[in-house]
């Protein structure tokens, strides 16, 4: 194909950040860190490898992802507790902060309510940032693995991944039928995940994640949360992400309520304030 005479002036216009962020409600991490210094743990789940559980948080508390027996990544669902229609919106987060999330971004909610849900306080593997191949953790570009793409690539009836494990933990924790389950299960946060998009054709990949036994995934919840969270087939994903060949491992979800004088001047965040006429 002929390129235009100007196709390198084109290419050469300065991309423009959709959504400058500088105008966002800021966190007040020092609130939280102060809080969360002298919260008790008031509850905990295993998630065994391949599978998923659900579990509850109060608006106020925090809770913890942890890795402990070997390097694993986990998928992450978030809903309001008390109405699942709102849920973690992974597109409008990763418009609003970028591919990966990391201390001081936030989960936030879908249309109409965009609302921060959950605010990151804490990330051992901040460390990593952006490796060589724009690789990162933590991510809101991929999915969850399904059993459609892999009945869709391979012609397989794979039951155990993500979106699967995710439907049964909702299922189980809301007494929802499995068909009913399915609507509210959505994309997720990817959790430990390594992933990135190649610099030549722009396609979505993943890597080892560089996740250890004893690293975590902290969060504040700025409103009630059910959450769930699947230990993904692919272990550390680091060859592929539905498989029952990979190493796989536990994962821990810990919750801490922090004594409620230490939240003084905190308030849960109320629900966007768009008056939705729309025009009309």
């Amino acid at each position: 194909m002929t390129q235009p005479v100007d196709a390198e002036a084109r290419r050469a216009v300065r991309p423009v950040i959709c959504y400058p962020n500088d105008t966002l409600p800021r966190p007040d991490l020092a609130l939280y860190r102060a809080a969360r210094a002298g919260a008790r743990k008031v509850s905990e789940i295993i998630v065994p490898p391949r599978d998923a559980a659900g579990f509850r948080v109060g608006a106020g508390q925090f809770f913890r992802i942890s890795s402990i027996e070997g390097p694993q990544v986990g998928d992450l669902n978030l809903w309001n507790a008390n109405n699942l229609s709102e849920r973690f919106y992974s597109g409008k987060s990763r418009a609003l902060h970028g591919t990966h999330l990391t201390v001081g971004e936030r989960m936030w909610t879908s249309f109409p309510y965009l609302r921060p849900m959950a605010t990151i306080t804490a990330d051992s593997l901040e460390w990593y940032g952006i490796d060589e191949f724009g690789g990162s953790v933590h991510d809101v570009i991929g999915t969850r693995c399904d059993p459609y793409t892999g009945n869709l690539l391979a012609g397989t009836q794979y039951h155990h991944c993500c979106h699967s494990n995710l439907i049964r933990a909702l299922a189980d924790e809301t007494g929802l039928s499995l068909a009913e389950a399915e609507g509210h299960v959505h994309d997720v946060l990817n959790v430990f995940m390594c992933t990135g998009f190649t610099r030549d054709t722009g396609q979505y990949f993943m890597k080892a994640s560089p996740v250890r036994p004893g690293d975590y995934l902290e969060f504040f919840a700025e409103i009630d949360l059910l959450g769930a969270l699947s230990a993904c087939p692919g272990g550390d994903c680091s060859s592929e992400h539905s498989s029952d060949s990979a190493a796989c491992y536990p994962m821990r979800v810990e919750v801490f309520a922090p004594d409620p004088a230490a939240l003084a001047g905190w308030q849960s965040p109320p629900v966007n304030g768009y008056d939705q006429s729309h025009g009309r």
